[in-house]
């Protein structure tokens, strides 16, 4: 039996993620763990997210309702004013702002409009880079982790040449097993890309949407209180 007949004999019929893993370079190694932190990491990143929007998104339907539907504003904020809500915090800004501009007589309305306004306008922000903070590990992710597994690939296939050197062979056989660990490191690394780039779009867009829900709430609100200057 020849020398191939052997090789053809000994040689896995399928792909096994977890030998290519153990066989590969020290470095290639390190590559690949570093690639599958960061994808357990995005996965962990995009459940997260997507259970804190989905309790956000119900938790500010019931407080604008309630807050529209309320009879004595006053009595409402008191009560769910330090709600742990962004509509809540919108509204508490705004009343803050309120009540210290109107302690003594208001002698410039539109300067009040206008400082309920960028009340309500920072906070707003405020509250939109606070649901985003976590999303620029995606981003970073989606970016670089490609390249973070060609490095790997391109490691593992200069070893290969290295052992073609040092068996002084050029065998299929000697470089096959080196070149496949090495292209296992890109292929982990869009694993972990391609998962965090969708994930950012869409989260970026639900970000967007978010906040300009609370750009209406906070325009209503400042419509109010115009309203309640005027009565003044």
């Amino acid at each position: 039996m020849t020398t191939l007949s052997l090789l053809a004999i000994s040689a896995p019929t399928r792909l096994d993620p977890v030998q290519l893993f153990l066989d590969a370079d020290i470095v290639v190694q390190a590559v690949m763990a570093g690639l599958i932190l960061a994808s357990i990491w995005v996965w962990a990143i995009i459940v997260s997210f997507s259970l804190r929007m989905g309790k956000l998104k119900r938790a500010q339907l019931t407080y604008e309702s309630e807050f529209w539907q309320a009879d004595h504003f006053d009595r409402f904020m008191s009560e769910r004013g330090k709600s742990d809500i962004p509509s809540a915090r919108v509204a508490q800004a705004a009343v803050s702002e309120w009540r210290r501009s109107t302690k003594n007589e208001v002698r410039d309305r539109e300067a009040l409009r206008g400082r309920i306004a960028a009340a309500m306008d920072s906070q707003v922000a405020q509250e939109a880079d606070d649901i985003a903070e976590r999303l620029n590990f995606l981003a970073t992710v989606g970016a670089v982790a490609p390249f973070v597994g060609l490095f790997g690939t391109v490691w593992g296939i200069m070893n290969s040449f290295f052992q073609i050197g040092a068996q002084e062979s050029s065998s299929l056989a000697v470089v096959a097993p080196g070149i496949s660990e090495a292209l296992f490191a890109t292929a982990i690394g869009l694993f972990a890309a391609i998962p965090a780039v969708i994930a950012y779009n869409r989260f970026s867009h639900a970000v967007e949407r978010f906040e300009t829900r609370l750009h209406r709430f906070a325009d209503k609100l400042h419509a109010t209180f115009s309203r309640q200057l005027e009565q003044r």
